[in-house]
C-alpha cells in the first residue's frame, strides 16, 4: 500500500500541467555517455557546477553532494579524512559504482571493493553528476542504486592561476594551488592540494586527538592532432595520513593508515563524420599501510581498456556502443592465518549499447543493453529502458526502469583460510524502476520535481540471512571454514524524493529536499520479528544499516548584492539502524536522529579576492552517523583565494 501511495502522489502532480512556463534550463549531462540536455532525458539526474563547489567552502566533495542533493545520504566515521560513503536508494554504497573523469574508482583489495570518499578534496572538482536508479547497462558491476561521475577541471582560455587558503577549527588548514590554460592546439590544468588537521577523537570512549594530512596532485593535459583526433591525459594522486581510534575499546588507540592512491587515464578520440571513437587506457592502483594493533599493507589494482562509439542518425537519434575490459587484482591480508597474504585477480569482459531516439517532437527514448562475462562468475546480461515526455516546456515526465549486477569482490571470493569452491558464489542482481515529474511554474518562478522509486535485488553478499556472515563447512579434511553462501536472500528499498526551489525576487531564494525511504534488508533481517540474545538472528529494525526513513534539506539563500552573498542550510536525518561490534556483542543499535544547521557567507573583494566565512553545526549537536564514532561538533573555517 506504502508503495502504491508514492506513485499516487506522483499522478496527482501530473495534473499541473496544463499551467504556462518557459522552457527549462539546458544543462549539458552525460547520462547516455555522450553530451545531451537535462530536459530531455529520462533518468533521474542531479547535477552539482562549478560555483556550486567553488562557493560552498566545504574542504571535500562528499560534503558539497551532502549539503546540495536530494536522495542522497552520506556518512562519516569520525572527523575529516575517516571512512566515509554515498548511499543512494536507501542501499549501502557498495552499489553506486563512482567515476573520475570517465574511469572507475575503487579499491580491489578493500571487503567490497567499493569507493570511499574520505580522501576526495573539493579543489580541482569542476562538476559532479549523480544518475539514480539501475544503471548497469552503460556501467556495468556495481550500479544497482546509481553512479555517481566526477569531472575534474580543465584548461579555459589564456593562461590562469587560482590560489585558495583556509584555515579553521580542529588546526585546520588547507590550501589549493592550480594553473591552467587553452592556447591554440593543447590545453591544460594543474592543481595541487594539500590539506591537514590536528582533528578530534574519532570515538567516543577517549578524548584524544586524530590528525589527518592530504596531499593530491591533478593533472590534465589535452592536445588536438588536428579536427579529427585529439590526445588526452589525465592524472590524479592522492597519499594521505590518517590516525584513527580501534573499534576495540579495551586496545589502545593508536591506528593509523597511511594510504597512497595513483589514477593515470589515457584517451583518444577521433571524430569522423557522424562517428566518433573514444579508446582509452586506465590504470588504478592503491596501497593502504595499516599501522598500530594490527599491521598490515593492502594492495589494489585494476588495468583497463575501454572503447565508447557515437554514431549520430541525426540531430536527435543516436546509438552509443563499446567495450569494457577490467583487470582487478589484489593482496589480501588473511584474517585467519595471520600472516600470510592471498594475491587474487579476476576479469570482466564486457559489450553493451544503447540506442538514444526521438519518436515525436515531444517525446525522447532510450534501449539499452550490456552482456558482461566475469572470469569465475561468467555471464550475466543486464538492460535499460528509458523515456521522456514533455506536454509542455515547462514540464518532463520521465521514466526509468533497469536492471542491474554486481560480482563478487576479491576478497568475497578469499572469505575465510582459503578459496574453496568460489564458483558457487552468484553475481547479485537486481531492478529497479522510478517514475517523475519536473516541473516549473513561471508565474511564481517556482520548481518542482518529484520522484518515486523502488528496488530491487537477490544474492546479497553479506553472508547468509543471519548475523553470522558465513557458513562453516568441513572440507577435505580440514578444519571447519566459513565460505560466503548467498543463495537465499532479497533486499528491497522504494520511496519518494521531492525538491522544490522557489526565487522569490531576484535577492532571495529557497530550496527544499525530503526523501521518504523503506527498505527491508533480506540478509540479516530475513525475519525482523525474531528474537534472541546477541548475534542472534534478531533484528532491531528491517532498513538497511545507516538509512533514515526521513531526511529534510532546506537551503536559504540571500543576496545583498553582486558582491555579498549569505546561505544558510538546515538538515534533518531520522533514526537509522547500524550494526554493533565488539563492544555491545555485536547487537544491532538504533543511531538517533539530529537537526544542524549551517551558516555561510561568501564576499567579493576589489573584484579580485574571494572571501568565505562559514560556520558548521552552529547548535553544537552531538551525534553519531556511525555506532560509537562522532561527528564534529561546533566548527568554524575562514577562506581567501583569487584568480589571477
Amino acid at each position: 500500500m506504502k508503495k502504491l501511495n508514492y506513485f499516487l502522489l506522483i499522478a496527482m502532480l501530473l495534473n499541473f500541467t496544463n499551467l504556462l512556463a518557459k522552457d527549462i534550463p539546458v544543462i549539458v549531462i552525460s547520462p547516455g555517455k555522450t553530451l545531451q540536455s537535462k530536459g530531455i532525458v529520462g533518468s533521474d539526474v542531479e547535477v552539482v557546477d562549478r560555483n556550486t563547489i567553488s562557493n560552498s567552502s566545504e574542504l571535500f566533495i562528499g560534503d558539497v553532494l551532502d549539503n546540495n542533493l536530494n536522495g542522497l545520504n552520506y556518512f562519516q566515521q569520525g572527523g575529516y579524512g575517516t571512512v566515509s560513503g554515498i548511499q543512494l536508494r536507501g542501499q549501502p554504497k557498495r552499489y553506486s559504482t563512482v567515476y573520475i573523469d570517465g574511469v572507475k574508482v575503487s579499491d580491489p583489495s578493500t571487503p567490497s571493493n567499493d569507493y570511499y570518499f574520505n580522501n576526495l578534496t573539493s579543489g580541482s572538482i569542476d562538476r559532479v553528476e549523480v544518475l539514480k536508479g539501475a544503471q548497469s547497462s552503460l556501467y556495468g558491476s556495481g550500479a544497482l542504486a546509481g553512479t555517481v561521475q566526477i569531472f575534474s577541471k580543465k584548461g579555459r582560455e589564456g593562461h590562469n592561476q587560482d590560489f585558495n587558503i583556509s584555515s579553521g577549527s580542529f588546526g585546520t588548514k588547507k590550501i589549493d594551488l592550480s594553473f591552467d590554460g587553452k592556447y591554440n592546439d593543447y590545453d591544460y590544468y594543474v592543481g595541487f592540494t594539500n590539506l591537514a588537521t590536528d582533528g578530534e577523537s574519532a570515538m567516543r570512549d577517549n578524548s584524544e586527538k586524530d590528525g589527518y594530512r592530504s596531499d593530491s596532485l591533478t593533472i590534465n593535459y589535452g592536445y588536438n592532432f588536428n579536427e579529427n583526433f585529439r590526445l588526452e591525459n589525465y592524472l590524479y594522486y592522492n597519499d594521505s595520513l590518517l590516525e584513527y581510534d580501534s573499534v576495540n575499546r579495551s586496545q589502545n588507540d593508536i591506528e593509523a593508515t597511511d594510504d597512497q592512491q595513483a589514477i593515470y587515464t589515457a584517451r583518444l578520440v577521433n571524430n569522423y563524420g557522424n562517428l566518433k571513437n573514444t579508446l582509452s587506457y586506465n590504470n588504478t592502483y592503491v596501497l593502504r599501510n595499516v599501522t598500530g594493533n594490527s599491521r598490515n599493507n593492502y594492495y589494489g589494482y585494476r588495468d583497463a581498456i575501454n572503447l565508447v562509439s557515437e554514431y549520430n542518425f541525426d540531430l536527435d537519434n543516436r546509438i552509443i556502443f563499446g567495450f569494457d575490459n577490467e583487470f582487478d587484482k589484489a593482496e589480501l591480508y588473511n584474517y585467519y592465518t595471520g600472516s600470510a597474504y592471498a594475491e587474487s585477480d579476476e576479469a570482466i569482459f564486457s559489450q553493451y549499447f544503447d540506442l538514444q531516439l526521438r519518436p515525436k517532437e515531444n517525446i525522447y527514448t532510450t534501449f539499452g543493453l550490456r552482456r558482461d562475462y566475469h572470469t569465475t562468475a561468467e555471464d550475466y546480461y543486464t538492460g535499460r529502458a528509458t523515456i521522456a515526455y514533455k506536454p509542455d516546456n515547462n514540464t518532463k515526465l520521465r521514466s526509468n526502469i533497469g536492471t542491474s549486477v554486481r560480482f563478487p569482490a576479491l576478497n568475497s571470493y578469499h572469505h575465510g583460510h582459503y578459496l574453496i569452491n568460489k564458483e558457487s558464489l552468484k553475481a547479485e542482481t537486481g531492478k529497479s524502476i522510478d517514475i517523475g515529474i519536473d516541473k516549473f511554474f513561471p508565474q511564481n518562478d517556482f520548481n518542482l520535481s518529484a520522484t518515486a522509486f523502488f528496488l530491487e535485488y537477490k544474492n546479497d553478499i553479506k553472508g547468509w540471512a543471519s548475523h553470522g556472515g558465513g557458513r562453516e563447512i568441513s572440507y577435505a579434511g580440514e578444519a571447519d571454514q566459513y565460505v560466503l553462501d548467498n543463495t537465499n536472500s532479497k533486499t528491497e528499498s522504494y520511496g519518494l524524493e521531492l525538491m522544490a526551489g522557489w526565487k522569490i525576487n531576484e535577492n532571495y531564494s529557497f530550496n527544499l529536499g525530503y526523501t521518504r525511504t523503506e527498505s527491508h534488508d533480506g540478509t540479516t533481517c530475513d525475519d525482523p520479528d525474531a528474537t534472541g540474545g546477541p548475534g542472534s538472528a534478531a533484528c532491531n529494525d528491517e532498513m538497511n544499516v545507516r538509512v533514515p526513513r526521513h531526511q529534510i534539506n532546506l537551503s536559504a539563500v540571500h543576496i545583498f548584492n553582486n558582491n555579498l552573498k549569505q546561505t544558510i542550510n538546515i538538515k534533518y536525518v531520522g533514526e537509522r539502524r547500524d550494526y554493533g561490534n565488539v563492544n555491545n556483542s555485536f547487537e544491532d543499535v538504533i543511531l538517533s536522529n539530529y537537526l544542524t544547521a549551517d551558516y555561510i557567507l561568501n564576499y567579493k573583494l576589489f573584484d579580485k579576492y574571494n572571501l568565505n566565512i562559514s560556520a558548521r553545526n552552529i547548535t553544537h549537536k552531538r551525534y553519531s552517523e556511525a555506532f560509537e564514532y562522532k561527528a564534529p561538533g561546533r566548527s568554524f573555517n575562514f577562506m581567501i583565494g583569487r584568480s589571477f
